[in-house]
């Protein structure tokens, strides 16, 4: 078994960086965590949760096992151990019951938040590098409904690519509905978004040191 590489100080401190924007935004009673992705990391999926996953790839594999390990640790936090997070056939987590969650990485960093269900009925989060959408993609995702209000201009759009992103893993546990960027209308300002079905979802979202946006639903909200 591979173990899982000791990080650089430069990663240490973009860890710490990340997971203090990441507690600054997140709403009471929603812990959030972060890891950088390195090699060995598959190394902590547990075995229900290894079987669940179809990739082969590597770095796949890597980044599925540095985002449960940090819910892992979250919901020990909780009182929640020992608790595998399969990955189902619709691709999202599998949580243990009570508890909200979503998990996500891009190429480098890995996050998690984990909430008791009570005030809120789900949870959504996304990672991005903090670097400018591609005109392509910002095209394919941005319709006349959304607005990035105050965001910095050259982020705005990935900032509204990862929000969509994020709203989408809050509702589909809820709505079990597939939603293309199209069926998502995100207001940056208001801090909120709708989807076509009329879910609404609150927004919250850090750029130091990398993008990140956490979605959720208010229980009882709808």
């Amino acid at each position: 078994m591979t173990l899982p590489a000791i990080p650089s100080a430069l990663e240490q401190l973009e860890e710490i960086s990340l997971a203090r924007a990441l507690a600054a935004i997140a709403p009471n009673g929603v812990r959030t965590g972060c890891r950088t992705i390195r090699g060995g990391d598959e190394a902590h999926l547990l075995p229900a949760e290894a079987q669940s996953i179809p990739a082969r790839q590597p770095a796949m594999r890597r980044a599925s096992g540095a985002a449960r390990w940090i819910a892992h640790g979250l919901l020990a936090e909780i009182g929640v151990g020992d608790v595998a997070i399969p990955r189902t056939p619709s691709g999202s987590p599998a949580w243990p019951d009570g508890i909200a969650g979503s998990l996500a990485h891009d190429d480098e960093m890995a996050v998690a938040t984990v909430a008791p269900l009570g005030d809120l009925a789900s949870l959504g989060v996304d990672v991005e590098p903090a670097v400018p959408l591609p005109d392509e993609l910002l095209a394919l995702i941005q319709t006349a409904a959304d607005e990035t209000g105050a965001a910095p201009p050259h982020l705005g759009g990935r900032i509204l690519f990862s929000a969509k992103e994020a709203v989408y893993k809050a509702v589909y546990p809820l709505d079990r509905e597939i939603l293309g960027y199209e069926d998502i209308a995100v207001d940056l300002a208001a801090g909120s978004a709708v989807t076509k079905t009329g879910r609404r979802v609150r927004l919250v979202y850090c750029i130091v040191p990398r993008v990140v946006v956490l979605a959720f639903v208010v229980a009882d909200a709808d």
